[in-house]
């Protein structure tokens, strides 16, 4: 199968999987950037509607500081693509910002006014994790740029208790050059970064950044968006890096786009 008939099967299964709210014209088809990264944001059963919004608001306020805009324009293409999703079981997921190139204030304004008028589409059905990671990596091969790394921001309240593993998730991700950072917040699981730690991220200097509550959120998320910009954890921050290699088999796109059939 051609690499353009996978992205045509790709397109269709996220069809199927959850509507998508395009906030911005869509990036130009031979941009190039620095970094294509996904917000994988939890909407499970546990994040009551005031912990959601304190994420959201946590993503837009982070994208409004001038340390973000700052860390992008220092990359040697100051370019980045952006989309935001929401995630709870292992089929339950929806695209709530469309990918967006974010290289000046007036892109990364719209970004951040785009992820606050953004609505919660998703209120239930487990915490799968793995399911996060593998409908991240179809919006990943959605992206329309030429990326020089691609992402996912995973942040969520709780372990891995629907779906498929999440290591063979995050393995399989990684073996097709995906890099996986997580943001747990430790309300409800104090050692859930540890479980982020050993399960949930992967790939060359993948990090955790962990939030000690859903008030210190927005802290987190822009200590870590900067990280990730950047390709690697700031030393000056807690964090848990990591440079473990993938153990699980390499899956091509055509035979991963097939579990979702």
């Amino acid at each position: 199968m051609s690499f353009r008939s996978a992205l045509c099967i790709v397109a269709a299964v996220a069809a199927l999987l959850g509507p998508a709210r395009a906030q911005s014209p869509p990036p130009a088809l031979d941009a190039e950037v620095s970094l294509a990264l996904v917000l994988a944001v939890d909407a499970s059963g546990s994040v009551d509607n005031h912990r959601f919004e304190l994420q959201k608001r946590g993503y837009a306020a982070a994208f409004r500081s001038p340390r973000v805009l700052a860390s992008i324009r220092s990359l040697g293409t100051p370019k980045i693509a952006v989309a935001m999703m929401q995630w709870t079981g292992p089929r339950l997921h929806v695209v709530v910002v469309d990918w967006t190139i974010v290289k000046d204030e007036a892109s990364i304004g719209a970004l951040a006014d785009a992820i606050d008028a953004a609505p919660r589409q998703l209120f239930g059905g487990g915490t799968s994790i793995s399911g996060a990671i593998d409908f991240s990596r179809l919006v990943l091969a959605q992206c329309p740029c030429k990326a020089a790394r691609r992402v996912i921001d995973v942040s969520g309240d709780g372990s891995n208790n629907a779906g498929r593993a999440v290591r063979q998730a995050r393995d399989e991700a990684v073996q097709d050059g995906v890099g996986i950072n997580g943001l747990p917040i430790l309300t409800l699981e104090p050692s859930l970064d540890r479980y982020y730690y050993d399960n949930v991220i992967g790939g060359p200097g993948a990090f955790v950044i962990p939030a000690e509550n859903y008030d210190t959120f927005a802290d987190a998320i822009l200590k870590k968006l900067i990280s990730e910009i950047a390709g690697k954890p700031d030393e000056s921050i807690r964090s848990i890096a990591s440079d473990k290699e993938p153990s699980h088999g390499v899956t091509n796109l055509a035979n991963f786009v097939a579990t979702f059939r």
